[in-house]
């Protein structure tokens, strides 16, 4: 017998989070609210901080407030920023290690491999400073009553981690996992292991949502044609044979039986979020144009 509905939310940057909380709002002011309907919410990267905010009972109009409201937090008060590598040196090895990838496991494991080689350079305190960071920007610490799981994967074997409330671990903790670029943030220790980033694997990791019989899928890089604009992480080589692009995904959903919505940005969603969706001026354009295409967009997402 099938769940009901699955809602994933793909990675995208800061641009991409701020996008997705808005076509949440949108679809919920068009009376299709996922924050109470969806009985999954899968995220990734990004997405996996927009999924804990999704579960953490606020409404979604208060949720898409907070996006678009000022900072409010004394710059004194604020977490530390944890260090980086420059990022034309981090994007340039992450296209390097796409084009020499053979299988999607071997991408994986050479990103892992990246990732942990990137943590003696950014130093010590850079891990507790980014959780601090992480824990700083989620609405509760505590995971959600209803399923969720938030995608990483482990820098050493480069295997898929699916994490809920059963796994043991912080909510924190899976969130900081999730969202940790190799190069841009430290790996993420939980349990002896370390993990990177789950875009790693899939922007979406769709498949997840197996045995649902609806899913909808907010993809904020699915509606890119041709490469994606240097720079963006999830742009990563994906092929079709290694089942880990999204349309790969969504077809072998669809041949389970399950039926597929996949939203990405349009046109003028496409136009706010910019060439740089890791710059965090994007988020309040990027909202706002989530908001309206979420409303456009209802008419489509229905239950069956």
């Amino acid at each position: 017998m099938m769940h009901k509905l699955a809602l994933v939310l793909g990675g995208g940057g800061a641009a991409g989070n701020a996008w997705l909380i808005g076509v949440i709002a949108g679809l919920a002011e068009a009376g299709f609210d996922m924050t109470k309907t969806a009985d999954l919410v899968i995220g990734t990267s990004a997405g996996a901080t927009a999924a804990a905010h999704v579960r953490s009972g606020i409404p979604a109009a208060e949720l898409l407030a907070a996006v678009l409201a000022p900072p409010t937090r004394p710059v004194g008060q604020s977490p530390e920023q944890p260090p980086s590598l420059p990022m034309p040196q981090v994007f340039e090895r992450m296209r390097a290690i796409g084009a020499a990838a053979t299988s999607a496991a071997d991408l994986q494991r050479a990103m892992g491999a990246f990732g942990l080689e990137s943590d003696s350079k950014l130093g010590p305190a850079a891990a507790g400073q980014r959780r601090a960071l992480v824990a700083a920007r989620l609405p509760c610490l505590d995971w959600p009553d209803r399923p969720m799981i938030l995608v990483a994967v482990d820098a050493h074997t480069g295997e898929l981690a699916a994490f809920d409330r059963d796994s043991g671990v912080e909510l924190v903790d899976a969130v900081t996992a999730s969202t940790a670029m190799p190069g841009l943030a430290p790996t993420h220790a939980i349990n002896g292991a370390r993990y990177i980033n789950g875009g790693v694997r899939s922007g979406e990791n769709a498949d997840l949502a197996s045995g649902y019989a609806n899913v909808v899928v907010l993809s904020p890089f699915g509606g890119r044609s041709g490469p994606l604009p240097e720079g963006q992480f999830e742009g990563l080589r994906r092929e079709p044979e290694w089942g880990t692009d999204l349309a790969s995904q969504v077809a072998a959903l669809r041949q389970q039986g399950s039926r597929v919505e996949v939203i990405t940005p349009d046109a003028d969603s496409l136009a706010a979020m910019g060439t740089n969706q890791m710059d965090l001026a994007t988020r309040i354009p990027s909202a706002r144009a989530g908001f309206a295409q979420g409303k456009r967009e209802a008419s489509r997402v229905t239950l069956r």
